[in-house]
């Protein structure tokens, strides 16, 4: 890939609806520019025999273990604002 043209600038600009002034579409093709040589350069580096990384930091799960439960729809009642003998009420949506 090349570099952005002032003509692929102003496409970009009127794709996102920017109004950009001669200024700033000037400082902003010469920032993306440095953007893609930084990328070229990140691609020259040889990554042949470096595994697949999904995390800088190592993570390891710190939930619970899933453990089947019988269920307590008493528990659940109790739980909700509003009830009527063994039924939840729910707020009327018109």
């Amino acid at each position: 890939m090349g570099e952005i043209t002032p003509e692929d600038l102003e496409r970009l600009c009127w794709l996102s609806r920017l109004r950009l002034s001669q200024e700033e579409k000037e400082e902003f093709l010469g920032q993306l520019n440095k953007i893609l040589d930084y990328f070229r350069r990140i691609e020259e580096v040889d990554v042949e025999h470096v595994p697949p990384t999904y995390h800088v930091v190592d993570l390891t799960n710190v939930l619970r273990e899933d453990e089947v439960e019988e269920p307590r729809p008493d528990e659940v009642l109790e739980l909700a604002p509003r009830r009527k003998g063994r039924y939840i009420l729910a707020p009327r949506i018109i």
